[in-house]
Parts: structure tokens; sequence; C-alpha cells
């Protein structure tokens, strides 16, 4: 799947000239955590979540520093901490640099960019417009959407030829210890495997497997010490 199935659009935006007051009220209205901020002509030029608007005046949620500490901190670490915590502007509290992907981007590498940067939500850009948003929340969406449509069955030699195709591609898969069988959808696995991690992680890929009903584990793993159990 790419960014473009799950991206939200059109995307709701708000103006550098917006107040905090107003961003907060949206979040509350749209029950959505961040919004992009853009110029009079449309361009992308912020971000602002709600991560942006936890350490405020008006909630009394400002950040408190020990004497020591406060004494250690930069001045410009104090002056930006200030600017956060009082302006009135959405231009002044926003995030400026902005990850971003193109519509046609994998949701692996969108989970990724995620991760990396440590942020909930990527715009999505096409020739320079915003024209989706996708968050963490949509990733998950789409996890829970898989496979909701309506597929045909495998052949029960079908599913043991990919599955066991699937295993000889992992490194930590010893597919010569193993013997798979299956009946009416239903996997059964025998064999030794080098650790529990890798018998798990065949199951798991065994449960994966497009086609399968149930799984019957049967596999023995090896001891610490060198021997099988």
């Amino acid at each position: 799947m790419q960014a473009r199935d799950v991206m939200v659009s059109p995307v709701i935006t708000v103006k550098q000239s917006c107040t905090v007051r107003e961003v907060a009220k949206i979040f509350i209205e749209q029950r959505i955590s961040g919004v992009p901020v853009v110029d009079d002509q449309g361009k992308l030029v912020g971000i602002v979540g709600e991560g942006d608007l936890m350490h405020r005046s008006e909630a009394d949620t400002e950040r408190k520093r020990s004497w020591w500490l406060h004494a250690l901190t930069p001045d410009e670490t104090l002056a930006a901490d200030y600017v956060k915590a009082h302006a009135c502007r959405v231009a002044d509290v926003m995030t400026r640099h902005v990850i971003t992907a193109a519509p046609d981007t994998p949701l692996r590498e969108i989970a990724a960019l995620l991760e990396k940067n440590s942020v909930k939500r990527v715009p999505i850009m096409e020739n320079g417009h915003l024209v989706g948003i996708v968050s963490r929340a949509n990733l998950v969406q789409a996890v829970a959407s898989t496979g909701t449509g309506m597929q045909a069955s495998p052949s029960d030699t079908a599913i043991r030829d990919k599955l066991l195709a699937h295993l000889k591609t992992q490194p930590w898969a010893h597919t010569g210890l193993l013997n798979i069988t299956v009946t009416d959808g239903i996997v059964d696995l025998w064999g030794l495997t080098s650790s529990d991690a890798e018998r798990k992680a065949i199951r798991v890929a065994a449960e994966c497997a497009l086609g399968v009903h149930a799984v019957n584990d049967h596999l023995v793993a090896r001891r610490s010490q060198g021997w099988w159990q």
C-alpha cells in the first residue's frame, strides 16, 4: 500500500496568523491532533501539533526547572521555551522543519519516517502542493482493514510452496530441518529449530500466509547447551 491509499484528503490547514487558542479549538472540534500550516498562497510552511501546545501559560503547564538546572540551561533555550508558552500566533509555536512524503511512498517508508523523526503525522506533497496527510492512526487503520476484501483461497499446495519459498529468503530460517504439511488450509509444522525465537518466527510466518486458517506447531527447539529437546 502507498500513502495515497490511506491519506486524509482534503487536509485541514491553518494560516500562520491563526491564534493558538483557535488551533486548540480546531483540535477539539475536528478531533485531530495536528494540522499543517500554510501561507497565503497555500504553500506548506510548518506544522503544529498537540505537543506544541503542551507547555502553555494559560494552563499553568509551563516548563518548571530547578534552580540549578535553570542556571545550566542556555539563555537561548529559556527564551525559546518562553515563546512556546506565551506566543499568541501559530507562526511562533509551529515546527518549521516538516517531514513530508509523496503520494506513491510505500507505507513501510512512511512508518520509518514517523519512527525515525519521532513525529506523529507526515504531510503528503505532490508537485509542491499539499494533497493529503498520513498519521500514525491512519497506519493502524490500514492494518485493521487489511484482508477484509473477498479473496480466492489458494490451494494447499500453493500455500505450502509459497510459505517454504518465503522462509527460504529469511536468514534465520533453517528450512533443511523443517517439514510443512497443509490440509484444508490448516498448516502443520514439523522439524527442528535452532532456538525458540526461530520456532516462533516460523509459526508467525505460517499464520500470516494467505489462505491459512490455523497452524499446528509441532516444532522442537534446541536447548541452549546444544542438545535437541
